[in-house]
């Protein structure tokens, strides 16, 4: 277990369930090796099918999930996941570079990305990054409330309301909303909210915040007065209605 961290454990104390899935034993062999280190509790899986299976049944934290399987590759089982309802973080493993696989990943609904071979601690800095953002977790952070005009944003809790009615954010949405919120009449660049959510240079690829930005919209904004603003050329900002 990491020793210069804080232990990071289901809010009923219970540890962190963790799915690891990929068709080569010997790595998920050391994966679970490693995340058990962490003190958290591990299942693994050896293809897509079986993957779904032990998540419905496991009910994890979040998804160590190998892009290319012999089955069902990790997009289609993400994909299966969402559409079931799930909004299980998901790390994405693979042995693909390209930038173009890294943005396909991510707007798939993943969030977050490691190429192979890849460091064990990389691994799990990662995991403990998007573990943070969906609230599955506890640490010894304070309660913090954010608020723009009637949109409230708790980062304990990771509730998110606006006007009354609470609203349901993926893991990289979140994060997404609370550094806008963080940075209230900010302009933000693509390439800033990019370095921050994702921690990606995608080499102009710019696509991935846009389309994330019109996932928040449909949720936060829809048949309401508009929260999140576009400048064009510049980048996006959310403030309160004047």
């Amino acid at each position: 277990m990491s020793t210069d961290l804080p232990e990071l454990r289901r809010p009923d104390g219970s540890p962190l369930r963790i799915l690891a899935v990929d068709d080569e034993q010997m790595l998920t062999d050391l994966l679970a090796m490693a995340l058990r280190m962490e003190g958290w509790e591990v299942r693994t899986a050896s293809s897509g099918l079986e993957a779904l299976q032990v998540a419905r049944e496991f009910e994890p934290d979040a998804l160590v999930l190998d892009i290319m399987m012999p089955d069902l590759d990790g997009m289609a089982v993400l994909r299966r996941l969402r559409e079931a309802g799930s909004l299980v973080p998901v790390l994405f493993l693979t042995a693909k570079d390209a930038v173009g696989d890294r943005v396909a990943g991510l707007t798939a609904g993943g969030d977050d990305y490691v190429t192979k071979p890849f460091s064990l601690e990389e691994v799990i800095a990662r995991l403990r990054a998007i573990i943070r953002r969906t609230g599955h977790a506890t640490a010894d952070d304070g309660q913090s409330i954010l608020r723009v005009a009637d949109l409230t944003l708790n980062e304990d809790s990771h509730e998110v309301v606006r006007d009354g009615t609470e609203i349901e954010l993926t893991a990289t949405e979140f994060e997404l909303l609370r550094y806008l919120m963080r940075n209230e009449r900010r302009v933000l660049s693509k390439a800033q909210i990019l370095d921050r959510v994702w921690s990606y240079d995608f080499g102009g690829k710019s696509s991935v915040v846009e389309l994330y930005i019109s996932y928040l919209r449909k949720k936060i904004d829809a048949g309401r007065t508009p929260l999140l603003h576009t400048v064009r050329g510049v980048g996006y900002m959310i403030k309160a209605p004047q």
